[in-house]
């Protein structure tokens, strides 16, 4: 066979390749005008300028993995493509009984991103920190990776151990951790009674059933002489979005909480159920940059309907559904179908929440509005954490202005 019959036959292919992938998405139609299938033409040139131009023989298979890696990554980091060896690896290991890290990971800077550890977890304990960037997990670069990817490498047998190498603003090279996994416990809403009457709740995670725990919480307050309510959700990223609505209505008797909708997803509406509203009392909701998915419908709730102060730094930005769709080849595609809306009609995945009142996270870490095509500059030295909550202390000072 020729080359040139060799690069016709590879060009086909990938055509055809990308033909089934697009279809397969379900977004396309078929006409003179579509965008999508005229860019079927650039991509087969390219291909084949690859094919017969490049400074030697590629590994086709290689070069058309990695184009539909970054087709779907490009769209968003919930979003991706496996192959068909790496889809039967992850259905695998994800049909295991495994235990993990305590820590809920994205994709920044096309690595794995750290949003938020919980207390306790062998994670906290391994010494990983909110805003790490794992460059690689058992030696492995994450840059390549699907997020399920890396999130099943991360799951393992309790007591198993997984290594990484984090990258850190402040450090010059990679650090070289193991961490020992384990079932992650998640811990229980916790309150107390603050000055002025301010009674205040904090959630590490917004998993099953802890909607009910803050009621019990907030109830509980009310009945010590609580006149106000703050609600600390930062580093909050754990959970379920339905939890969140929950969450949100305990505090609205009216108005819409949030909604769902995509191109061929029906918009769902999450209203609030005035049956479910369980206290009047001026609120004020704490968050941050590990402030994600189900937490930040909470915050973005309470903030647009005007119930009461979002106070802290912008929150990490992630609310979707996903889809996975099985491709003939054995690969599959996994596809954000779906986004949550903020009552006024912001896409949270997109632009997160931005609290009414600016208070910046204690650390100067990476922050959701830096760059993603670069990664962050290291220092020499970390610096040491700070002993005051300006977040905190800022929110009692705005519940001691409003009246009750």
């Amino acid at each position: 066979m020729s080359m040139k019959t060799k690069a016709a036959i590879l060009v086909t292919s990938f055509a055809v390749l990308l033909f089934v992938v697009v279809g397969s998405l379900g977004g396309v139609h078929a006409s003179s005008n579509d965008g999508s299938y005229r860019q079927l033409q650039v991509y087969s040139e390219v291909l084949s300028r690859v094919q017969s131009e490049y400074v030697e023989e590629p590994n086709i298979p290689k070069v058309t993995d990695g184009a539909l890696h970054g087709l779907l990554e490009s769209l968003d980091s919930n979003s991706s493509y496996m192959p068909a060896d790496t889809y039967k690896a992850y259905k695998a290991h994800k049909s295991e009984a495994r235990g993990g890290i305590g820590a809920v990971v994205s994709k920044r800077f096309g690595y794995a991103a750290v949003v938020a550890v919980l207390p306790g977890s062998p994670a906290e304990k391994a010494g990983i920190e909110q805003t790490d960037i794992f460059e690689s997990i058992e030696g492995q670069s994450t840059r390549e990776m699907s997020l399920p990817e890396i999130r099943s490498l991360l799951a393992g047998a309790p007591g198993s151990n997984v290594n990484v190498a984090v990258v850190r603003a402040r450090r010059a090279e990679p650090q070289k951790i193991v961490i020992t996994r384990d079932v992650p416990v998640i811990p229980p809403v916790t309150d107390k009674m603050l000055e002025d009457g301010i009674g205040y709740v904090k959630t590490e995670a917004l998993t099953k059933g802890k909607a009910q725990e803050i009621a019990s919480k907030i109830r509980a307050l009310e009945r010590s002489g609580a006149k106000k309510i703050l609600l600390d959700v930062r580093n909050c990223a754990e959970g379920d979005e339905n939890e969140g609505v929950a969450t949100a209505n305990l505090f609205l008797n009216h108005g819409t909480i949030a909604y769902l909708q995509g191109q061929k997803y029906p918009r769902e509406a999450f209203n609030a159920d005035p049956a479910k509203a369980i206290t009047a009392l001026p609120v004020a909701i704490l968050v941050n940059r590990g402030t994600a998915g189900a937490a930040e419908i909470v915050a973005s709730a309470i903030l647009e309907n005007a119930r009461g102060d979002v106070i802290g730094d912008k929150t990490f930005g992630d609310g979707s559904v996903q889809k996975t769709i099985d491709l003939p080849d054995g690969g599959a595609v996994i596809l954000s179908v779906a986004k949550y809306y903020s009552p006024g009609g912001k896409a949270i995945q997109d632009v997160a929440v931005t609290p009414n009142v600016l208070v910046a996270d204690s650390d100067d870490g990476v922050g959701p509005d830096d760059d993603d095509s670069a990664q962050p500059a290291p220092d020499q030295e970390a610096k040491p954490k700070p002993t005051v909550d300006d977040q905190m202390k800022k929110a009692v000072e705005v519940l001691k202005s409003r009246a009750s």
